[in-house]
């Protein structure tokens, strides 16, 4: 489970360590009892800024988003890092998450992305200045915070208005690990959905129980009405070896940037969002996706 941490170690990130954060008294919020109620707030209401109650994923490991977006917040000895942050609004929503399970927005250490969407990274610029909180990016996604518009080279580029920007501190590539006091995530390219997207992979101990997480990005086909996959083999190329990273990685729990995608509400309705096949099959849901996709552009020629 650990070998691809252990390889990973020679490309390490950390962020500059100035005071630890304060400790605070934390309040728990067990996946068996708040992973229902989460569950239950949510049943029929998929909305960006639909409000959404936190919830544990696993050990350090929590649900801090709305209904129909995901951001984690994972918590370690020297500060915490938080995975997305919803869209503007949603920004204020994710940062009442964090503080109602009782942690320190300042404690906050490093903001991370899947990708460079508005709905998922709108409201970065805003959690930047609630948790003075560095921005590790993708050379790509770096680019889109600095304007808050999609490059030419996204499928979907155009089609959503700009959000506002944000300032990037680091810029991470494939296979770099994030670090931060006991926290070690290995940041996976993951482009298709977008060029920039990233996926990351960490393992989260409960005592002597650990369980490998992976925030796999979205990797669906959508694009806007001109765009043809199949006219940009070099990209379509990256985008199956993307899904085939998903595959390979140690999983035991598969988290995605839309619940909706990989029916995390259903998991958390159950207690539990543990499944060791989850990433397989959610690599086998994107492929035929895309085939059916690329299926439908060949048909249209």
């Amino acid at each position: 489970m650990f070998a691809s941490f252990l390889a990973a170690a020679l490309q390490v990130i950390t962020v500059p360590l100035q005071k630890p954060p304060p400790q605070v008294e934390r309040q728990i919020a067990p996946i068996g009892t708040m992973g229902p109620q989460l569950a239950a707030r949510c049943e029929g209401s998929d909305g960006w800024d639909d409000p959404a109650p936190p919830a544990e994923i696993f050990a350090n490991t929590y649900y801090v988003g709305t209904c129909g977006i995901t951001s984690v917040l994972i918590t370690g000895t020297e500060g915490d890092i938080l995975i997305d942050s919803g869209t503007e609004k949603g920004a204020d929503l994710i940062a009442q998450n964090v503080r109602d399970l009782g942690f320190n927005l300042g404690s906050v250490r490093i903001l991370l992305h899947s990708h460079e969407h508005g709905d998922h990274v709108g409201g970065m610029g805003r959690l930047q200045k609630l948790t003075g909180a560095q921005l590790y990016a993708s050379p790509t996604a770096a680019k889109v915070f600095a304007t808050g518009t999609a490059t030419a080279d996204d499928p979907q580029a155009g089609l959503s208005k700009p959000f506002p920007t944000a300032r990037v501190d680091q810029v991470i590539t494939d296979g770099q690990v994030v670090r931060l006091g006991n926290l070690w995530l290995t940041a996976v390219a993951t482009p298709g959905h977008t060029a920039g997207a990233m996926s990351w992979h960490w393992v989260s101990c409960n005592g002597g129980v650990c369980r490998s997480i992976v925030y796999a990005d979205s990797l669906s086909p959508i694009s806007r009405d001109d765009y043809r996959f199949s006219d940009h083999p070099a990209y379509l190329n990256a985008y199956r070896q993307s899904i085939a990273k998903i595959v390979a990685l140690d999983c035991d729990i598969l988290v995605t940037p839309h619940p909706s995608a990989s029916g995390m509400m259903k998991r958390f309705a159950s207690g539990s969002l543990e499944n060791p096949n989850a990433c397989r099959e959610y690599a086998a849901k994107l492929t035929k996706q895309l085939d059916e996709r690329l299926a439908k552009e060949a048909a249209r020629k």
